[in-house]
């Protein structure tokens, strides 16, 4: 009887061992390896999120007019921000849940909610925007194109939420948790558990704990 192929056996091995990898971070300019935790850069114009290795991303936060800006990092919690029911049905969001903020290629405020097919442009009431706008300090300083604000009027009996300073690469974060974990027609319990997750790391963050996971 013929011996064992052991080249076969090898390549096997080689196969069991790749699968069981887990996948390298990279830097999306340099290719540079990064660690979980990493800067984004986003494209204004279309929106799109690069990673970026630390000094790829002081690079282009240095450069005026680059076409990439550098996405910050800080979560500020805003306790003090109420929108009322009148304000809220005035911006035209069919959903509690929303985020804000100010596109330099559009020329304006837009303001997007979350959904099971991705982030939903709805048409913002300007008017009422500013009036929010001007009651509130902090949103005057709102960074454009990588800042937003983030809202999550709570109307369940549990549950985090809240008003949210955060970088924008968050915003996309939780469309990409309710896209992934959206079932059925109110989503199920397994989505909400997740947003409640989200917003709780966010309310950790605001604090300055450290959280388990990251962009």
């Amino acid at each position: 009887m013929s011996p064992p192929d052991q080249t076969e056996g090898g390549l096997e091995l080689l196969r069991r061992f790749a699968r069981s990898r887990a996948p390298v971070e990279r830097c999306d300019l340099c290719a540079r390896e990064i660690g979980v935790e990493h800067e984004h850069l986003i494209d204004p114009a279309d929106r799109r999120l690069a990673c970026a290795c630390g000094p790829c991303a002081v690079l282009f936060s240095s450069q005026t007019g680059a076409r990439l800006k550098r996405v910050p990092r800080d979560v500020r919690a805003l306790d003090d921000l109420t929108i009322n029911d009148a304000q809220w049905e005035a911006l035209r969001l069919p959903i509690d849940l929303a985020f804000f903020y100010q596109s330099t290629p559009q020329g304006r405020v837009v303001a997007c909610y979350p959904s099971p097919a991705g982030a939903t442009e709805s048409l913002l009431e300007l008017d009422t925007w500013s009036e929010i706008r001007a009651s509130h300090p902090a949103l005057l300083d709102l960074q454009p194109d990588v800042q937003a604000l983030l809202v999550h009027r709570v109307r369940r009996s549990a549950g985090p939420g809240g008003c949210f300073l955060v970088p924008i690469d968050q915003c996309f974060r939780l469309v990409g948790i309710i896209r992934v974990h959206w079932k059925g027609f109110t989503g199920g319990a397994e989505v909400w558990s997740q947003i409640d997750q989200f917003f709780a790391d966010l309310r950790s963050r605001a604090r300055g704990e450290r959280v388990s996971r990251d962009a």
